[in-house]
């Protein structure tokens, strides 16, 4: 990392992309990471693993969608060592469209993000200088309201014009704010689905781009570029036309 990137907090980093990035940051000189999940078991593996690479790191079993919680832990984590890059990355798959996984599904992927920037953002605005990045994980379903997942790409959506919206409003305050819309990513959620998964690739690929593109302050980091473009294009599309596609297309069983 050519830039002062050294304390970085991530949540969900007990698998997938967090697990990924928490890796990638301690291979390439992070100092101290601040890492949280859900599975204690599975976030101390990640945790020594960044170890052995050399960063120092402090694992928390937390759950996102406890506001207070994350408020005090975050407000912690920058007493301990005073941070300069934040992942909202912490999110869940719908699955079975039932009301209990539906509001499971809102409340991580939406306040779960909100319970993670808010906190930072009022610690970054009252600090001055240093590196002040926050990056929030939509994903390309946020682009367009996807019948095979109402829930997770209404979620997507949400926080993905949260985030693009904060990358103007913060800018005053010296904060960079990146919003980051992986394709299919190998993880917990993606080993859930049934349906084909084009341009798939490994999380470890997905943290050296997201890494590289926040050292760019790239604001939108949407990959791979092919689906990028598709469910864009599908998105500006009359509805007469996107729900016929959408009908014809392998859905999930």
């Amino acid at each position: 990392m050519s830039r002062t990137i050294y304390n970085i907090l991530i949540t969900g980093a007990s698998s997938g992309i967090g697990e990924a990035l928490a890796i990638y940051y301690a291979q390439h000189g992070a100092k101290k990471l601040f890492l949280s999940g859900r599975n204690a078991e599975r976030l101390e593996n990640v945790a020594q693993r960044c170890r052995d690479c050399g960063a120092e790191v402090e694992a928390q079993k937390i759950d996102v969608t406890d506001r207070q919680a994350m408020e005090k832990w975050i407000a912690s984590c920058n007493e301990a060592a005073e941070l300069h890059l934040d992942f909202a990355n912490a999110g869940v798959s719908t699955g079975e469209e039932n009301p209990e996984n539906i509001y499971n599904t809102f409340q991580t992927n939406v306040m779960g993000v909100l319970n993670t920037v808010t906190p930072i953002s009022e610690i970054y605005k009252n600090r001055t200088g240093g590196e002040k990045i926050i990056a929030i994980t939509s994903s390309i379903a946020g682009y367009h309201g996807l019948p095979s997942c109402p829930s997770y790409s209404a979620t997507k959506a949400c926080v993905k014009a949260y985030g693009e919206a904060l990358r103007c409003s913060l800018k005053p305050f010296g904060i960079q704010v990146n919003v980051i819309c992986p394709g299919f990513v190998k993880s917990r959620i993606t080993d859930q689905n049934t349906c084909p998964m084009p341009f798939f690739m490994s999380a470890e690929k997905a943290a050296e781009i997201i890494a590289q593109r926040i050292e760019k302050n790239v604001g939108l980091i949407a990959f791979p570029w092919p689906m990028r473009l598709a469910t864009w294009g599908l998105s500006i599309l009359p509805n007469c036309l996107s729900d016929w596609i959408y009908g014809i297309l392998p859905h999930k069983v």
